[in-house]
């Protein structure tokens, strides 16, 4: 019985092919009942079975979102499949990472499929926000550049997902935070959008709402991440922050931390390590505003500081009722906090340091700020497990941060006392009065012989030996120094005054820059941690360096650098550090010393060559420069997480003299390769220091040399001189002689130029007076032509005249004629018609007779102006002739001139060359010249 049921039942179905027929019922189901039967049944596959459910329905599913989008049930159903093939059971035999890939891959490739979730947004229900929310954030996460894209490119999508922070339910409102702080970690074009949808009004809501950052949990932790996307290397957001009035948010913000651990509640203990996660966010966002060389940090500054940030941060920072380790985390910025309760404290010195960094305003006024007086040893008090109300004294905000630097020696506080330097170093940087005034101030305290636990120059001359226990303590001090003085000239010139021992009563009196090279000495003959060695070879190093005064200074005690060519030539291999910078040291000295100096530089450079050796000294520094702490500093830690276990940190350098050391290698190396006699030349305050010494010598010598060629120049100018006058005296004899006779030839010409000029005049008349009858002549002829021209045209008038008088008089006869005709033809006419046409024909002939007669007179008149025309043109050609007959007279007169001038000269030269000349001769030339003349008046007339 049983067999024969089991024959007849159906066949089994496997998975994939129950997944192929619910993926071909929701395409083809028109009803919605038979859609939602058809997505519940993909939606117990999706966890084991996502690529089969995926590869045949995800279409269909996101086709369903858009046509059920009305249906809560169907969408809420749609949403849970989709979500279940983002996370798919481990154990599915078909899960793989690229399943995701593949589904965001479909998702984005059509912009409407995103437009359809943000549609969903609108819908107030609860799953349809929250779901969408969670497939777009899941969608983000395998594809976030086109996912940023799509959201970007919906006309509303921003605003539909910065609109859900103002959801009330907690859970939609975490989730649309993420997928924010999530869309806009990259997209800077995001952010904008973001920004000017009213975001920062919504953020700090949530956080007012949550509890701010003393009691508010991770929601306020996602809102502060969120501000951080929004604000970080974004100007325009920066500007509208700022601008909106949002700085003094954060000024308050942190106020309310203070108000409430000086309440007599307090902060319950199980609530600081959230607190401090927020407080830590807060101050990571409040650096974004303040990143070195950005265009917007100068005004970000002023902002904060008109706000009253700065002093809240400073509060923070010094604190009374935080912890220490709290107090040590406000000068790292990672956004995630993962140990609260060792970076609070460092962000906020490090905030503060960036707040009044390269501002000399704000660093004028920082140092009239008061903050709580650093007690870091005194334990906090409990009671009741809250945190009682003490009150602490208040200090001067730069005397607190060199006490915590400088006096604090628990280990467990070394970041808190890098950070204090860091904030020191912020306030003096590129402000050189503060240094100046930092300086003296240091001084003024040293020399009064007061105790100063937190005096820089106290720490490093008188307690040079007493800090085996805390090398930071003087190393930290000798940083502060180095700072003061690094490129300050007038710094340099300042510490350069401060002096031990009093000479009055018979101490030896030694400078500050011996006082530091003996206590270098010192630590390196009693083997003490390199640290401190380091510490005085930071600020020995920085202050010889294109400092000649403090080098001859630094040489004045000659046993110095005998001991530190010693320490070098030693090799030490655990002091590896320590003799490089003794290398470069040396090699400083030698490269700005001088000739004149305590050691003369030819005397350091033999030291050199022979008891060091510059193979070794190359070395040295060249060992140096690669030491993994030099070449790796800026990748490795600077902080307290840098030491062994049980140890120091493995801090040793400032980032600064690395820096320095870094940029400086090369010229150490090539120092010792410089010849003796040529000094470097140092620019110091516009004054050039330091010249090659054998260059003078040599100019001296050339000097000597042009002196003497001169003396024996001169005694040769002399002697040409009176050469020179002899000649001249021979040559104003000579000059006399030959003005005689120029006078006498001067007298003949004359006489030659007097006759010369009679005969021209008598030639000029006689030419004179012939152009003159030549012109009466013609212009007798030009009268007769005008004469003849004017009587042919007046009787060419007259008969034209009698021609029209008469031809006026016939026509007037027959006019005369024609009107009787007319008078008798019509008289005719009335009589007989016969009559009429034979009077008429008589008419007709008389008329063309007189036509005729008319005809001829007309023809006659044009005769006569004709006539007249030619005799016109005749009295022209006439006139032009004359012209012309006139000019071709001026050219033979012309050329008649000269050859009578030709001749003339011709006979003069004849006659100067003593040939003999007929008196025919001479009475022709006179009768010519005579005649010349005649033309020419003729011709002038």
């Amino acid at each position: 019985m049983f067999r024969i049921l089991e024959a007849q039942a159906p066949a089994k179905q496997n998975a994939t092919a129950t997944i192929d027929t619910l993926c071909g019922r929701l395409q083809s189901a028109t009803l919605l009942e038979d859609r939602r039967a058809a997505i519940l049944g993909l939606r117990s596959f999706a966890k084991q079975w996502p690529a089969s459910v995926a590869s045949g329905g995800l279409r269909n599913l996101i086709r369903c979102l858009s046509k059920d989008l009305e249906d809560v049930d169907t969408t809420k159903n749609t949403l849970e499949t989709l979500l279940m093939l983002f996370n798919p059971d481990e154990s599915s035999p078909e899960a793989s990472d690229d399943i995701a890939l593949w589904l965001a891959d479909e998702f984005t490739q059509r912009q409407e499929n995103i437009t359809v979730l943000l549609d969903l947004l609108e819908s107030y229900d609860f799953y349809s926000r929250l779901y969408s929310l969670q497939l777009i954030s899941a969608i983000s996460t395998a594809r976030p550049e086109r996912t940023q894209e799509c959201v970007g490119t919906s006309p509303v999508g921003v605003s539909r997902l910065v609109a859900v922070l103002d959801d009330k339910r907690e859970a939609v409102r975490s989730e649309g935070l993420l997928l924010l702080v999530s869309l806009t970690r990259s997209s800077t074009e995001l952010q904008k959008v973001v920004a000017y949808e009213n975001a920062f009004d919504r953020v700090f809501g949530i956080i007012d709402a949550e509890g701010s950052l003393t009691h508010g949990g991770i929601p306020v932790q996602d809102c502060l991440s969120l501000l951080a996307n929004l604000l970080r290397l974004n100007i325009s957001n920066q500007n509208l922050f700022r601008e909106s009035g949002w700085i003094k948010k954060l000024a308050s913000l942190l106020s309310d931390v203070l108000k409430a651990h000086s309440s007599s509640e307090g902060v319950p203990q199980w609530a600081r390590p959230q607190q401090d996660k927020n407080v830590w966010g807060l101050l990571a966002v409040i650096r974004l505003f303040l990143i070195r060389g950005s265009i917007g940090t100068q005004a970000n500054q002023r902002s904060c500081w008109q706000n009253g940030l700065l002093v809240q941060v400073l509060e923070v920072a010094f604190h009374s009722v935080m912890d220490l380790n709290i107090r040590a985390e406000v000068v790292s910025g990672i956004l995630v906090c993962t140990e609260p309760l060792t970076h609070v404290h460092l962000q906020a010195l490090a905030t503060a340091a960036d707040l009044i960094r390269g501002n000399a305003h704000l660093q004028e006024a920082f140092a009239q700020l008061d903050v709580p007086s650093p007690n870091p040893q005194q334990p906090a008090v409990q009671v009741n497990g809250h945190t009682g109300d003490i009150n602490f004294s208040r200090d001067n905000v730069i005397s607190a941060l060199l006490e915590v630097a400088l006096v604090t020696s628990t280990l467990q506080a070394f970041d808190v006392r890098l950070a204090c330097c860091e904030c020191i170093k912020a306030y003096m940087q590129g402000h050189s009065p503060i240094r100046l005034f930092f300086l003296r101030r240091a001084i003024e305290g040293h020399t009064s012989n007061e105790t100063e636990p937190d005096n820089i120059l106290t720490i490093l001359i008188q307690n040079g030996s007493s800090h085996s226990g805390d090398p930071y303590r003087l190393w930290i001090a000798a940083v502060l120094l180095f700072h003061l003085l690094h490129e300050d000239f007038e710094a340099k010139s300042t510490a350069m005054q401060v002096t031990e021992g009093d000479a009055e009563s018979g101490e030896e009196v030694v400078t500050c820059i011996q006082a530091l090279a003996g206590n270098l000495i010192s630590a390196e003959q009693n083997m003490e941690d390199e640290r401190i060695s380091i510490a005085y070879l930071t600020i020995l190093c920085s202050w010889l360096y294109e400092d000649h005064d403090a080098v001859n200074d630094f040489l004045s005690e000659g046993s110095i650098i005998q001991s530190i060519v010693q320490f070098v030539s030693q090799n030490n291999q655990s002091r590896i550090l320590a003799s490089g910078l003794c290398a470069v040291l040396l090699g400083t000295v030698y490269e700005f010393s001088t000739k004149d100096s305590p050691v003369p530089r030819d005397t350091i450079h033999q030291i050199l060559t022979t008891r060091l050796g510059r193979e070794r000294y190359i070395d040295q520094i060249t060992r140096l420069r690669e030491h993994p702490l030099i070449r790796n500093f800026e990748v490795l830690p600077q902080d307290l997480t840098s030491s062994p276990s049980g140890g120091l940190p493995e801090v040793y350098f400032d980032k600064t003299f690395v820096e320095f050391v870094k940029d400086n290698f090369s010229r150490m190396v090539r120092a010792i390769d410089r010849a003796p006699g040529l000094e470097v030349p140092v620019v110091a305050n516009g004054i050039q220091k330091g010249i090659s010494r054998e260059l003078v010598d040599s100019l001296k010598a050339q000097v000597d040399d042009r002196s003497q060629s001169i003396q024996r120049l001169q005694s040769d100018v002399l002697t040409l001189e009176r050469k020179l006058g002899q000649e001249q005296a021979d040559h104003r004899k000579a000059q006399d002689s030959a003005a005689t006779e120029l006078d006498r030839i001067r007298n003949v010409n004359e006489a030659l130029q007097r006759h010369h000029e009679e005969d021209l005049q008598k030639t000029q008349s006689e030419s004179r007076n012939m152009q003159q009858e030549l012109k009466r002549r013609h212009e007798m002829e030009i009268r007769q032509l005008q004469d003849d021209v004017k009587k042919l045209k007046a009787d060419s008038e007259a008969a034209l005249a009698r021609l029209r008088e008469r031809d006026e008089a016939e026509i007037k006869d027959l006019k005369s004629t024609i009107a009787r005709l007319e008078a008798e033809l019509e008289k005719s006419s009335q009589e007989h018609v016969q009559d009429l046409q034979t009077a008429h024909e008589d008419y007709s002939t008389k008329l063309s007779g007189l036509e005729t007669r008319l005809q001829r007179a007309e023809d006659r008149c044009v005769d006569a102006d004709s006539r007249a025309s030619r005799l016109q043109e005749e009295a022209e050609s006439k006139e032009t002739a004359r012209k012309t007959i006139q000019t071709e007279l001026d050219d033979l007169l012309m050329v008649l001139g000269d050859l009578e001038e030709k001749r003339t000269k011709d006979r003069k030269r004849l006659r100067a060359l003593g040939e003999p000349i007929s008196d025919g001769e001479d009475d022709e030339d006179e009768a010519d010249e005579a005649e010349e003349g005649d033309g020419d008046g003729a011709g002038d007339n």
